[in-house]
């Protein structure tokens, strides 16, 4: 900047602004978690300092504190900190535009002038309830100039003179890029004529040397003292005795006093030797306006290594001109009246914004999570304010098979936000799998083909790193396959392996694809109350169901000692559910027969899961979306099943919808039923006898209904059932076709 002679225009050096990153962090996930597409103006906190290094100056800086708190973190949040010398603390409005198009649509002046005119003319204030830390203005900046006019006149900035330097923030964070469009104003009041200068020199030679070491002494005591370290405008009164005292503004006719020099002192954030910084143009018109002085002398207050630097410091001497003109001084004089201003930030010497992306300083685990969270938290702006994204984060998932459902189910589970995921699967990934199971490449499949449990969960994090995955690999103990002397160890370990996966996680997806596969997971799923999706597919049909709540309703804890012990009050044992309605089925509850051996003895296309293609990604999207359904749900496990034309419908609705309890689907028919089926007390696999036999017995129950297939029909009744019904003789009556009288049909 150009050297400064007597007489001239008065020149200040422009503030300039520093943004740390935490800033952007801060504020993309205030605008995620709690604004959505509220652009009201938020009160923010910048910070500077005096300028301490004779090369450069110091920056306002916006840190990830300068934002006001999140609610869940208000109570953890203590307020700004007062007293760092450090950080002399800037009051400011930020707006943050919705589109891109809007940040450029901004008229820059108007932000500054023509808003707080709207103000002064009567304009009707809204009325709105504002958030913890927001503005209640009723336009973008609304009165930004106003409101340092304003506390020039009513001595509010004698009192907190941090006012004198307000700043203005308009950004637009596209949180898809992680990139943010951004500029700042400090806006400057404008003096008309402007003010010209009489003097400047470094203050070491405008202070005799005993004034200068009392100024000194001074400066020092001010900026170590905790309550007034971050005061940035102060005066300066030097005795005749050339003691020096610093006092605040409002102390002004304290001041007064003969023979006293009087100095009006400031943070000077600026290094430049021959022009003070931005602060003292508001500063001037303060005292112009307040005390009526037209020569004003000043000390730009520099620091060297945390102490005064008097060889870096300025003193200046300024003569303010008054209006021309009665009427002009008088209209001058009108707090109503706001003078012009300037003050947007220039960008390497153009009146342009600024743009960061942090996209390539992320890391790119990080970056991922936040892009993942994107869609979800975006849902709860307009579609799903209700839309629980913890309880989704903190699910853990069980999913038996790592075919074509596993996949799919995997995949849909990080897209609504669940991160702990287990699969579970005994099986290799053959040539056959990759086009329909898409997790898998053609390299899962080379030298014998990897566990697909394994080559599963390396899939998942190469698409995602930050999921929680675990492969098992493990086969599920089946009925109908005897298990010889000499392996029944093996198998009750993979079947206590089983249990405790179960109990540690808090939903199960049978994706299995042979019914019996799918017994011992229900039924220890309905021992321990478990959330249980099974997904079934045919060759062109498809079964998507939740299980109920098991027999045993009430809350208890399944643990080890409670999963080996039979429980004493057998009335726990019930068809209905905690809240006295008949609890849902479970996938085995409308069979008349125990599971058996579906593999032996089958043909090719038998042996395989020979389903059309569409299938597979339909019933996985729908198994998916009944689980964060129920978690959403208020009754959870307990909600009944819901079909659309129900008499409650559009009552009690969720705002996910109805929770059904069965889909069934046909692709060769494009169509969909939804089906309730509540509990069997013959069920094989979650009635209370079935369960309270396991509880009784436990790994003995299930090596006995592995090796014996009739075991389970008999415990349940099923056998005594089917030899009623074979003995049963329906007698026709065939001689008169025209007598249809209703007593003659018989229900079973």
């Amino acid at each position: 900047m150009a050297q400064q002679e007597s007489g001239a225009v008065l020149q200040f050096a422009p503030f300039q602004s520093s943004v740390d990153e935490g800033f952007w962090h801060r504020l993309s996930s205030l605008k995620l978690n709690k604004l959505g597409i509220d652009d009201s103006p938020i009160s923010i906190t910048g910070f500077y300092a005096p300028c301490s290094h004779s090369q450069v100056s110091n920056h306002l800086t916006l840190l990830a504190e300068s934002l006001p708190p999140e609610p869940s973190e208000q109570s953890s949040t203590q307020s700004i900190s007062r007293g760092n010398r450090n950080r002399c603390s800037v009051p400011g409005i930020l707006y943050n535009t919705n589109t891109l198009e809007s940040f450029h649509a901004l008229d820059k002046q108007s932000l500054l002038k023509a808003e707080a005119e709207k103000c002064t003319k009567g304009a009707p204030r809204l009325k709105a309830q504002p958030l913890p830390g927001y503005s209640t203005s009723p336009s973008k900046t609304c009165a930004l100039l106003k409101s340092i006019w304003n506390d020039i006149h009513s001595g509010k900035a004698e009192e907190d003179s941090s006012v004198l330097s307000r700043f203005l923030l308009i950004s637009f964070a596209d949180l898809k890029k992680w990139s943010f469009h951004y500029w700042f104003a400090f806006p400057a009041l404008v003096l008309d004529p402007p003010a010209t200068l009489v003097d400047l020199k470094p203050a070491s030679q405008w202070f005799s040397l005993e004034e200068a070491e009392s100024v000194s002494a001074a400066c020092n005591e001010w900026r170590n003292s905790s309550p007034t370290a971050d005061v940035p405008f102060f005066l300066v009164s030097i005795a005749p005795n050339s003691r020096a005292t610093i006092k605040h503004l409002k102390d002004w006719e304290a001041c007064q006093e003969e023979g006293h020099k009087l100095l009006f002192g400031f943070y000077d954030p600026c290094h430049l030797p021959k022009n003070p910084g931005w602060p003292l143009r508001n500063f001037l018109l303060l005292i112009y306006s307040r005390w009526n002085m037209k020569k004003v002398k000043f000390l730009c207050y520099r620091e060297s290594r945390g102490f005064a630097d008097l060889g870096l410091s300025l003193v200046g001497e300024a003569q303010i001109l008054a209006p021309q003109g009665r009427a002009a001084e008088i209209e001058w004089r009108d707090k109503l009246h706001v003078p012009n201003a300037v003050g947007w930030e220039l960008n390497k010497g153009k009146k342009v914004y600024r743009c960061i992306s942090l996209a390539k300083s992320m890391d790119p685990t990080r970056l991922a999570v936040s892009a993942a969270d994107l869609n979800l938290k975006l849902m709860r702006w307009r579609a799903l304010p209700s839309l629980n994204l913890n309880i989704l984060l903190t699910r853990k998932c069980l999913l038996l098979g790592a075919g074509t459902l596993g996949c799919q189910v995997a995949r849909m589970l990080m897209a609504w936000g669940v991160r702990k995921i287990t699969l579970l699967d005994n099986g290799k990934v053959a040539m056959s799998n990759p086009l329909r199971q898409s997790l898998y490449t053609l390299d899962n499949c080379l030298n014998g083909g990897e566990f697909k449990a394994l080559a599963a969960v390396n899939s998942l994090k190469r698409i995602f790193p930050a999921v929680e995955a675990e492969g098992v690999v493990m086969a599920i103990p089946m009925p109908g396959h005897p298990v010889p002397s000499q392996e029944e160890e093996s198998v009750l370990d993979d079947c206590r392996r089983l249990c405790e996966l179960i109990e540690s996680h808090d939903a199960v997806f049978l994706l299995t694809d042979t019914r019996e596969s799918r017994w011992l997971p229900t039924l220890l799923c309905a021992n321990t109350n478990k959330l249980t999706i099974t997904a079934a597919l045919g060759f062109d049909s498809f079964l998507v169901m939740r299980h109920g709540a098991g027999p045993f309703c009430s809350t208890t804890d399944n643990g080890a000692e409670a999963m080996n012990a039979l429980s004493a009050d057998m009335s726990k044992f019930s068809l209905t559910d905690r809240d006295g309605g008949q609890r849902l089925g479970c996938y085995f509850c409308n069979d008349v027969v125990a599971p058996v051996d579906s593999t032996s003895n089958r043909t090719l296309d038998q042996q395989c899961t020979v389903t059309r293609p569409g299938l597979a990604p339909i019933a996985s999207a729908l198994a998916v979306e009944l689980l964060v359904g129920i978690l959403h749900h208020p009754h959870g496990i307990y909600a009944e099943g819901e079909i659309a034309n129900s008499s409650s419908n559009g009552i009690n609705e969720q705002p996910l919808g109805i929770l059904p309890h069965q889909i069934r689907g046909s692709l060769s028919q494009f169509s969909q039923m939804i089906l309730v089926g509540h509990s069997s007390n013959s069920c094989t696999a979650c009635c209370d006898t079935v369960v309270s036999e396991f509880r009784k017995r436990g790994m003995d129950f299930i090596l006995q209904a592995i090796n014996h297939p009739t075991y389970l029909e008999d415990l349940t009744g099923l056998t005594e059932l089917m030899k009623s019904a074979s003995s049963f003789n329906l007698d026709w009556d065939n001689e008169s076709d025209a007598d249809d009288n209703v007593d003659d049909c018989v229900e079973i």
